[in-house]
């Protein structure tokens, strides 16, 4: 054997490795938050589900080890961790009410994140974190990744990516040019799966009035049904009390709005064929999210005026410098407009623009939050920001820190209130080192858990012995025991009220294994190139 030094890559070791004790399996991104939550933030959680924007590669790993959904709160702690409860690849993590009760949902399926565009279905979940339902699209379609909408609590808004062959020649393509995408959004029974109705962008809107033309291909060149020019992309459905739907055409920068009844449209804002005149600052480019806000109106406004939220991207094209951009405006931005369809004026209420100059080529979302606050999520670059009613900055975070914060994404971002009932018992350890021993305890999506006491069980028969107890202000809690070295152990967890909700398994006393250099002070993390001693 001949001792050599080789150069080899050192992929960081992730900090979230040692974050629970408790629950060594989840590894949850580290919110950086750069504009700590003021007390006027809307109360409620955050609901995001981050994934990695840049593909892994032998050398390089960016974004959340662990993608999925997530339940945060404003400091950062993670509330509930949906790593390996929604499978595969899962976006547009949202709470709503379903049947009279809170739910959760999120989609899971395969993703093309070359196209924009996903494959699969949406998964529900009740307060207990178990699936109640999984919804799919009728009419032998797939439900694509963009839109999942609840309305009145009874049917969900979808939206279809469907490839169809036509003529496309009129519009530029050579004859071997033959795929389009037929925009498609649907309106089904939650409970049944009835397909109530259906719209076709193919049937109502000409590719004339795409943004981007089938060539050079940005948006799909049209060669085979993997790669259809996606010349409209709805990305979000909306429906008011008339019956009447919102669209968001990307591709064909504008947005729709569609008669529910023979699905005709009403009238379009911006894109080629506005029917509206754009006051300063309205003009918006490949969108996301918009939504109908009739509780916006004031006590003047007439059954003419009608005020809509959208995620203004101003940009469309890939993250990494290389890949060819369209730019509109400096910076995205969230938007409140109103509209007027007697003099068809339309006009900036409020907008939303980000403290960082960002501006993110793909997906977005603007909430408008009970209390007037509007929460922003910045999509492709990866960041939240709540304003409040003034346009002020209350909050901003980015979904991951150091190496892993590089190209995370997020599709969209809510707040929501929400309380959590696990069915799952939570996870308790015992861990010994030279310094004592401590106790660690967790329960993965617990919001109702004050107080944590735990006990150590004595004897042949397992009496219990009170060891402590400790307030729950974090995702895990801990117990130091001093005094005596303790085998065997149990926690239970205590709410406001002083019930006990659940109690833990036992836990056995194990030998703690620290980080490396956590004696010595020298720190867990590494990353980057480094020389390595090895024998050939």
């Amino acid at each position: 054997m001949k001792t050599a030094f080789v150069t080899v890559a050192i992929l960081p070791l992730v900090l979230a490795n040692w974050q629970f004790k408790s629950r060594p399996d989840l590894a949850p991104p580290r919110l950086n938050i750069t504009i700590p939550a003021a007390d006027n933030v809307e109360k409620g959680y955050l609901f995001i589900a981050p994934f990695a924007g840049y593909p892994d590669t032998a050398t390089e790993q960016h974004g959340p080890r662990q993608a999925g959904p997530y339940i945060f709160r404003d400091d950062g702690d993670p509330v509930w961790s949906g790593y390996g409860i929604y499978s595969i690849w899962s976006t547009n993590f949202q709470a709503a009410r379903w049947k009279g009760k809170d739910v959760l949902f999120s989609f899971e399926g395969d993703h093309n994140p070359g196209y924009g565009h996903g494959h699969g279905h949406t998964t529900i979940l009740d307060q207990h974190y178990e699936t109640i339902r999984e919804l799919r699209a009728g009419n032998h379609k797939i439900t694509d990744k963009h839109e999942f909408h609840v309305i009145d609590e009874k049917t969900a808004l979808i939206q279809v990516y469907q490839p169809t062959p036509r003529d496309l020649t009129e519009w530029g393509a050579s004859d071997e040019q033959q795929w389009i995408v037929n925009a498609i959004f649907q309106e089904l029974d939650i409970e049944t799966g009835e397909l109530l109705f259906e719209w076709a962008s193919l049937d109502h809107v000409s590719p004339s009035e795409a943004i981007l033309p089938i060539n050079p291909g940005q948006a799909g060149s049209g060669f085979n049904s993997s790669d259809a020019w996606d010349y409209f992309h709805i990305n979000s459905v909306d429906k008011n009390a008339d019956g009447d739907y919102l669209i968001s055409a990307r591709d064909a920068c504008s947005i729709h709005k569609i008669n529910g009844t023979d699905g005709s449209i009403i009238w379009r804002l911006d894109g080629k064929k506005s029917d509206f005149h754009l006051g300063a600052n309205v003009t918006f480019g490949f969108q996301h999210h918009a939504r109908f806000h009739p509780e916006l109106k004031g006590l003047e406004d007439g059954d003419d005026i009608e005020i809509i939220s959208l995620y203004d991207n101003s940009a469309h094209g890939t993250e990494d410098d290389g890949g060819h951009q369209v730019h509109i405006a400096p910076t995205s931005s969230g938007k409140i407009l109103k509209l007027n369809t007697t003099s068809w004026e339309a006009s900036l209420v409020q907008a939303f623009y980000p403290p960082d100059d960002l501006l993110s080529k793909s997906q977005g979302s603007t909430q408008i939050l009970p209390n007037g606050n509007a929460l922003v999520n910045w999509g492709s670059s990866g960041a939240l920001t709540e304003y409040d009613s003034n346009g002020n900055v209350l909050f901003h975070t980015y979904f991951d820190q150091g190496y892993l914060g590089l190209g995370v994404e997020n599709y969209r971002g809510f707040r929501y209130n929400w309380t959590g009932l696990p069915n799952e018992d939570p996870a308790i350890i015992a861990l010994e080192n030279d310094d004592g021993t401590t106790i660690y305890v967790s329960w993965n999506g617990d919001t109702e858990t004050k107080t944590w006491r735990f006990y150590a069980l004595t004897g042949k028969y397992g009496a219990r012995s009170y060891l402590g107890e400790v307030e729950r202000r974090s995702f895990e809690t801990s117990l130091e025991v001093e005094g005596k070295r303790v085998l065997h152990v149990v926690a239970e967890a205590v709410d406001a009220k002083g019930r006990v909700l659940r109690a833990t398994g036992v836990a056995r006393l194990e030998p703690e294994i620290l980080p490396a250099g956590k004696k010595d002070g020298e720190g867990v993390l590494r990353q980057g190139w480094e020389e390595m001693q090895v024998e050939l």
